[in-house]
């Protein structure tokens, strides 16, 4: 799978339909029966499988159910929109050519995130070495995990800056439930449909995740 068409994949919309007669995955799908308004009826260890046997509209669509969840934390982790982008293309890559050393298709989602932590490691010790090479000249670096805008415009303040800092920081600290639906919600700009889909939620646990994430990044961020 070429990283065009990784980057063509996580640009586009989720759209998912049932299985057709005789497709594997309609075991797996007939299960989910009972799942949460939104949830995926293939569910990821179907096409994990399907994945592994050369299938690639397959492993597309594992994309398109888990772009917006790993852009989301990509940028936690680094702040950095165009640096988000690039570890997200990097990880689908290095997940499809290693997608056979998986032991347990159910497990994709958090493989897939201890691939992306180690790529955030990987780029962050090569920006650190260019960093030590080049300090005696000016290399117009920029730490891996500096939180700043990377096209800050000439209008944008330090105290903004400094608030954007401050906000992803103590969203970093928020237990994983309402991490990841504030993540989802406000860095990967997802609408609560995909987010319900993408974290087998229903409407309304979805709403309150946010409003108590909400209500706790608020409190931190005025006591801060």
């Amino acid at each position: 799978m070429s990283e065009a068409t990784v980057a063509a994949v996580t640009s586009t919309t989720t759209v998912t339909a049932p299985p057709a007669a005789g497709d594997p995955s309609a075991a797996v799908a007939a299960k989910r029966g009972a799942s949460a308004p939104g949830v995926d009826v293939v569910d990821d260890a179907a096409l994990v499988l399907a994945s592994r046997r050369g299938d690639r509209e397959a492993f597309e669509e594992l994309v398109r159910r888990t772009a917006r969840l790993l852009y989301a934390r990509a940028y936690l982790e680094t702040g950095d929109r165009h640096r988000a982008e690039d570890l997200v293309q990097e990880t689908y890559l290095i997940a499809w050519r290693k997608l056979a050393q998986l032991n347990d298709a159910s497990g994709f989602r958090p493989w897939l995130m201890t691939i992306l932590h180690s790529a955030v490691v990987d780029a962050a010790r090569r920006a650190s070495r260019k960093k030590r090479k080049g300090r005696s000249g000016n290399t117009g670096e920029t730490e891996m995990l500096h939180v700043a805008d990377p096209s800050p415009t000439p209008a944008e303040s330090v105290e903004a800056v400094e608030q954007r800092q401050r906000a992803l920081s103590i969203l970093r600290s928020l237990p994983r439930e309402y991490q990841q639906v504030l993540m989802l919600r406000y860095l990967a700009g997802a609408d609560y449909e995909t987010i319900a889909r993408q974290l087998a939620l229903s409407n309304g646990s979805l709403r309150g995740l946010l409003h108590r994430g909400l209500a706790m990044l608020r409190t931190e961020f005025e006591g801060s």
